[in-house]
């Protein structure tokens, strides 16, 4: 991940500014393609809460589990109200940086929403994450650490 975040920033739900290097460091990650004006991203957002909430608080240790957001909103203020109003505590390419653009033609997004899973390096472990959650639940994250080569003693 500090190879697709290199030399940017990224933010929190509370605007704070977050070094992606130390935030995305030994974690899965899942790029979240999404908007607040799309339906069915407004659908999955809650399910994705649910799974982030129970991976990262309710498990112990914590999972090694980050979300990025890459917004298709219309503006700032849109993407912000959005992640107020229903994302999780997770993290988001602030909606200026136009690498937002680069990310979405580098895997490939061509309709929303879109979760794609992916390692370190940011080669593709998924891009089904939506299905698999709705699926599998919490249990498609235990091959997700697989696919992505990271050393945890986590046990779901």
């Amino acid at each position: 991940m500090v190879d697709v975040f290199a030399g940017r920033l990224l933010v929190g739900r509370d605007g704070r500014s977050v070094d992606p290097e130390e935030a995305l460091q030994n974690k899965v990650v899942g790029l979240y393609f999404s908007a607040g004006w799309c339906a069915p991203c407004r659908d999955f957002t809650p399910v994705l809460c649910d799974f982030y909430t129970e991976l990262l608080e309710e498990s112990q240790p914590p999972a090694p589990f980050e979300v990025v957001f890459v917004s298709s909103d219309h503006s700032a203020e849109e993407m912000a109200g959005y992640m107020r109003a229903m994302h999780g505590d997770w993290l988001a390419l602030p909606f200026h940086d136009p690498y937002r653009h680069d990310l979405k033609k580098k895997y490939n997004i061509t309709a929303i929403p879109k979760l794609v899973i992916v390692k370190q390096t940011g080669e593709v472990i998924t891009d089904k994450g939506r299905k698999q959650i709705r699926d599998k639940g919490l249990s498609c994250f235990r091959n997700w650490l697989e696919g992505a080569d990271i050393f945890q003693n986590f046990s779901s």
